[in-house]
């Protein structure tokens, strides 16, 4: 019995999925080859692919560029007031619609730069803030 059910073990859990498996890490290593991989201790691979998730929001606030904007303008003082009134999960929601993750990149939060830019509108209250996500921009009306 223990012959049989060594031998069951060892088919359902290697023989039967080696060729997927196979198909599956050629794929994978084509995009990410592992060779590149091996400097890394495992704890950094799995920043690298998944980001921190140690969040310092003033680190984000003094890396912030504006654009047409200036430090102490009333609608940015009024969006740092407001946005550190958000509960921690908000506060994530809101690096998600900036970034498009809600993972801070892993080379940390401390070089992660962003800008807020003003929305060029006749009426700004026509218009909601938006993200460009590709230049990590918020662009806020007045």
């Amino acid at each position: 019995r223990k012959e049989f059910v060594d031998l069951y073990v060892n088919y359902v859990c290697n023989e039967s999925i080696q060729k997927p498996f196979e198909d599956f890490k050629k794929g994978f290593l084509r995009g990410c080859p592992a060779v590149k991989w091996k400097m890394f201790l495992p704890a950094e691979l799995q920043i690298v692919l998944q980001g921190h998730k140690k969040y310092d929001w003033s680190l984000l606030q003094e890396n912030v560029k504006y654009s047409e904007y200036k430090k102490l303008d009333k609608t940015i003082r009024n969006f740092w007031t407001v946005f550190y009134k958000l509960p921690e999960e908000k506060k994530k929601m809101f690096f998600a619609f900036l970034t498009g993750s809600d993972r801070i990149p892993g080379y940390g939060l401390e070089y992660f730069t962003f800008t807020i830019a003003e929305h060029k509108a006749e009426n700004p209250d026509e218009f909601y803030p938006f993200a460009s996500t590709c230049y990590r921009t918020l662009v806020l009306p007045r």
